[in-house]
């Protein structure tokens, strides 16, 4: 089999190291150019499982404002991203919502949630 280099930029950090990395068919040989063992962490994950944490938002009904921010409260593998969109944009919460609440459970069967990340108070709760 032969060996192939990739290109990647470290997102584990805001220092973004330009890895070179060297496989052999699916398995890492050798990682170059990072600065620290994060650097070969990330270039293996990203070649054999890549994943993304997400941040969106999700729309509000009777809030003081009309989305709400939410996250996946881990990564979730980079090819269902657009799936895990298209589910949260079906999504309408009631204010009030809480931090932390869960808006979606087990989102597409990953096993993760998405969470809200701010406090949205019901529109009655401010007057």
């Amino acid at each position: 089999m032969t060996q192939e280099q990739k290109k990647l930029i470290c997102i584990t950090c805001p220092r973004g190291c330009a890895l070179v990395v060297t496989v052999e068919g699916e398995t890492v040989i050798k990682t170059e150019g990072n600065s620290c063992k994060r650097g070969v962490d990330y270039a293996t994950g990203e070649l054999k499982d890549p994943r993304r944490m997400v941040t969106t938002t999700v729309r509000v009904k009777g809030g003081v404002h009309p989305l709400a921010p939410v996250y996946t409260e881990s990564p979730i593998p980079k090819p269902r991203i657009f799936d895990l969109l298209a589910e949260v944009r079906k999504i309408e919460l009631t204010a009030p919502v809480k931090f932390g609440d869960v808006v979606i459970e087990n989102v597409l069967g990953t096993g993760i949630n998405v969470l809200a990340s701010r406090n949205i108070p019901a529109k009655s709760e401010t007057s």
